[in-house]
């Protein structure tokens, strides 16, 4: 049985935060001198539907059922965005709704795409509220809230089993609170360092915290629209924003254990981090020589800080680029398709595929070799030398299964909706003989993945404008779906989710 009361009591404690964040970027913009009329009615709005919940919700109960956590967790980004896209409207920042609602989505979903074109005319409190929506959804908007549920008496497990990713979650603390406290300290730590370090290295301060903020968040927006070369030309801030997006997509668990607590040799000796690092090092590697062959004539230091910049961007699916590498060799763009697919860290703010899935997927096909050789032989699959159990290993196997069948069903639908905004039409299945369906594949991988560019036309070179509403509101979808890795939001459009039983 669904406990709406509940539901609507904690989705008015959210909204809260949010109009906490929109308060933070009123001042912003005042202290820019604009126009701060309309953050004011979208604060005024976000209050009026938050004391609304929370007094439809009083006599809630402390009850908390895990249906109701994955329906709070779907709801939240819808809510969340719809109520974020107003400033965008008012202020004229976006040329229709479904502009305003792919821009919020993007952000709250930390993926980064954009249908901005010239970002730099943008008033300094949308350019802020666009880096804020990024580094409070890169972390997690339930993640904040389970800091202060007990305050509330909600069951926290429910919510944190709805929202957290990855297929395994490794307690550092009994009470979730607690530990949620802990990471956010880290996350926080993350942020101020990252917004010291460019600040040191020559960015304005207004630049770096907006930067620092969708680094650590993993999204990839940015107050300019240059690329970071052209933009900064600064050697030591790309290198610093390519450290502080590899922290980001580490596990934040890890981090915490290396960081606060100074247990060094638990952080190399992870398995997770370990496929992480050889990816990022192997892909980087052929990266380099590859473009000091073809592209920058043997200038390695160039071609190394392109390569391992556009690298851990890609994988830990922030989307920053430091140039166009669409233009790289034809070579290379398998390559960069796997890393929006390959993800980062589970336990990150990063998206795709996570990297602890590749490596219980390696361990579960060097075993079936394993056994095909000896037949009798009991090889479980074991990771750091625990036993995966096989509930999880069948819950990958179902994840492998949604995430490409939603990869080619979000392709297939952008080919029908027409990913340029000239083919609207679903029914002009002349589309599909004209519409590239690389761009469309490419288009859903990037949302799905929450990395931000796609390839081809859609890389970082250009925003996403051109596509058409319906299209925008369907990559918007992807993304949302990939954001909280499919099952929270594929669960409620079963019909066992809404039995009584």
């Amino acid at each position: 049985m669904i406990n709406w009361r509940q539901i609507f009591k904690v989705l008015g404690m959210l909204l809260f935060i949010e109009a906490g964040l929109l308060l933070i970027t009123m001042g912003v913009a005042l202290i820019y001198k604009e126009d701060v009329m309309p953050y004011v009615w979208t604060l005024v709005i976000t209050l009026v539907l938050g004391i609304a919940g929370r007094g439809f919700g009083w006599n809630a109960g402390k009850n908390m059922g895990r249906r109701d956590g994955y329906l709070i967790v779907s709801l939240v980004w819808l809510v969340f965005s719809l109520i974020g896209m107003i400033p965008f409207i008012l202020t004229h920042s976006v040329p229709d709704v479904a502009s305003a609602f792919f821009e919020t989505m993007s952000g709250f979903t930390s993926t980064g795409a954009t249908i901005l074109d010239n970002i730099d005319v943008l008033p300094k409190g949308i350019l802020f509220w666009r880096s804020v929506t990024q580094w409070i959804g890169g972390i997690g908007i339930i993640f904040f809230t389970l800091a202060i549920l007990p305050a509330f008496g909600v069951g926290e497990v429910k919510l944190f089993a709805a929202e957290t990713t990855g297929p395994l979650h490794e307690k550092i603390h009994p009470r979730i609170s607690v530990a949620v406290k802990w990471i956010g300290s880290v996350y926080l730590l993350l942020t101020v360092l990252c917004i010291a370090s460019l600040f040191i290295c020559g960015m304005n301060f207004f630049d770096a915290v907006n930067i620092a903020m969708t680094t650590t968040g993993t999204g990839g927006f940015s107050p300019h629209s240059a690329f970071f070369h052209d933009q900064w030309n600064s050697k030591s801030i790309e290198y610093v924003t390519t450290v502080f997006m590899f922290l980001s997509g580490v596990n934040y668990t890890l981090l915490y254990y290396t960081v606060l607590k100074g247990r060094i040799r638990k952080f190399f000796q992870n398995p997770e981090l370990r496929m992480y690092l050889a990816i990022v090092g192997i892909t980087t590697a052929v990266c380099t020589i590859s473009l000091m062959i073809h592209n920058n004539q043997g200038d390695l230091e160039l071609s190394f800080r392109q390569a391992i910049f556009t690298t851990v961007s890609i994988q830990t699916t922030t989307g920053f680029a430091s140039c166009d590498y669409t233009l790289w060799p034809q070579v290379l763009m398998p390559v960069l398709m796997f890393l929006m697919f390959a993800g980062a860290c589970s336990g990150s703010t990063s998206g795709g595929f996570k990297c602890i899935r590749w490596v219980i997927l390696w361990e579960g096909l060097h075993n079936e070799f394993k056994r095909i050789l000896h037949p009798r032989v009991v090889a479980p699959v074991k990771l750091a030398g625990e036993v995966i159990p096989t509930s999880i290993q069948k819950t990958l196997l179902a994840f492998v299964t949604l995430f490409v069948g939603s990869l080619f069903l979000g392709a297939f639908i952008l080919v029908l909706c027409g990913v340029d905004d000239n083919y609207i039409s679903i029914y002009d299945f002349t589309v599909v003989l004209r519409q590239d369906f690389t761009e469309a594949f490419s288009l859903s991988l990037s949302s799905l993945s929450n990395v931000g560019p796609a390839l081809g036309y859609y890389g970082p070179a250009h925003s996403w404008a051109v596509i058409s509403p319906t299209a925008k509101v369907v990559c918007a979808i992807l993304m949302l779906i990939g954001r909280l890795e499919i099952f929270p939001i594929l669960i409620i459009f079963t019909k066992g989710f809404w039995r009584k039983d």
